[in-house]
């Protein structure tokens, strides 16, 4: 798809406007598009920013594919996902193409993991005999939980759908500039805040929303002294080999579906859908990183290695031993709690700066959801929309690390 018009009109204000925008938006991934999208849609005058290009690879929202689930075992993001399903189909027919493919999801591991029960209860997902299901295309150490959600897993074609969000942000009039660095978000002189890049461009706007994923700590540092405890860490997405005459078995089309293990190590992965004879299958986690001062080959031998023993003791369909043939980087942004990050910065910007941020690997399934519960809270000072749809936002608050370093203290693998 092309990459929605860059044209900028000038900043000079509307007869009746104190600003030159109502919600200027700072990164331009799934959440920043997603939340330009859900701006623009209340009639509000929208900027988004990308310090790269569109569509670029560095950070978190890039790549063939992302999974969507509403197998969690934290219940509270069980209606954040449902919410997101319902705005993916909207937008999905106002664009008038698909990003998403259903499927069904597997949730499998030891049947003591209290994290793989909540999430089996929480989806209403069934045991299935899964030598009946899958015919012995995954298999499972004995005494293992093995369960489906029917209509809870899919296939998200991320960069795909990033610029699906920023095409119709564009379409409800949002401007969106790439290669806008943003240097400094600053109290305007007349109330509102002035965005500036540095190419030493100034932007006004009544509101602003921050949302750029692995630089969130970095930006928040320098702009308002905030210590957002967010580690960026450098993870892969794997490809692999589907062993000759197997090929058809592991297609979405086939049924195949979504999969997530609860063993060590946390393997996930979808069904060959994207590149034709191969399979995604990755692992959770990864080591820190720098994002603007990457090792890009950090980690990869441990990774794959991990996997490829999974994949030999568990899908004896696809071909571990020459290892994947495509790696792809990517990075996720971890909270201590594995938690996001969707509150008001607070202090002397009080509720005129939004943050979302801290999706620790876990968030595009939301985009949608969180982008209009950013805007709500931009526009409003509330997101209704998270209230109607059981959203409970006081999980999410950016001060809960304050003299509590682990947050929520949630598990690492208890989402």
């Amino acid at each position: 798809m092309a990459a929605p018009s860059l044209a900028v009109p000038h900043a000079a204000s509307s007869a009746g406007h104190r600003f030159e925008f109502d919600v200027i938006v700072v990164g331009a991934g799934i959440m920043g598009s997603c939340a330009a999208h859900a701006a623009a849609s209340r009639g509000a005058r929208a900027l988004l920013l990308e310090r790269f290009d569109l569509l670029h690879h560095r950070g978190s929202s890039h790549g063939e594919s992302r999974i969507i689930r509403d197998a969690y075992a934290k219940a509270r993001y069980v209606p954040m996902v449902r919410l997101a399903r319902r705005l993916w189909a909207d937008a999905e027919a106002e664009s008038g193409y698909g990003v998403l493919t259903a499927t069904p999801q597997l949730s499998i591991g030891p049947r003591g993991s209290a994290s793989l029960l909540a999430a089996v209860e929480n989806s209403g997902a069934e045991e299935v005999d899964l030598a009946r299901r899958l015919g012995g295309a995954v298999r499972v150490p004995d005494g293992w939980l093995t369960a489906v959600s029917e209509s809870g897993g899919g296939v998200l074609h991320a960069t795909k759908a990033v610029a699906m969000f920023q095409a119709l942000a564009v379409k409800k009039g949002a401007v969106v500039r790439d290669n806008a660095e943003v240097v400094g978000i600053e109290k305007g002189p007349e109330d509102g805040v002035v965005v500036r890049t540095s190419g030493g461009e100034k932007f006004h706007g009544a509101k602003c929303v921050v949302t750029v994923g692995a630089w969130a700590s970095k930006l928040l540092r320098s702009v308002a002294g905030v210590d957002l405890p967010i580690q960026p860490l450098h993870t892969l997405t794997l490809y692999w080999r589907i062993k000759p005459g197997c090929e058809r078995n592991l297609t979405a089309e086939a049924g195949f579906p979504t999969f997530s293990s609860y063993g060590d190590p946390p393997v996930y992965g979808t069904p060959s859908l994207e590149l034709p004879g191969l399979i995604k299958i990755s692992c959770d986690g990864g080591p820190p990183c720098d994002p603007d001062n990457r090792d890009w080959t950090a980690g990869d031998r441990e990774v794959t290695e991990r996997v490829a023993r999974w994949i030999e003791e568990s899908m004896p369909h696809v071909e571990a031993a020459r290892g994947p043939v495509i790696r792809q980087s990517c990075i996720c942004s971890m909270t201590p709690d594995s938690d996001f990050v969707m509150d008001f910065l607070g202090g002397d910007f009080g509720e005129d700066v939004v943050v979302g941020a801290g999706f620790s690997g876990h968030g595009f399934k939301m985009g949608p959801a969180v982008g209009s519960i950013l805007a709500e809270m931009a526009i409003d000072g509330k997101a209704s929309t998270a209230a109607e749809a059981g959203v409970e936002l006081g999980h999410y608050r950016i001060n809960r690390f304050d003299g509590n370093p682990m947050g929520n203290d949630a598990a690492k693998d208890d989402y």
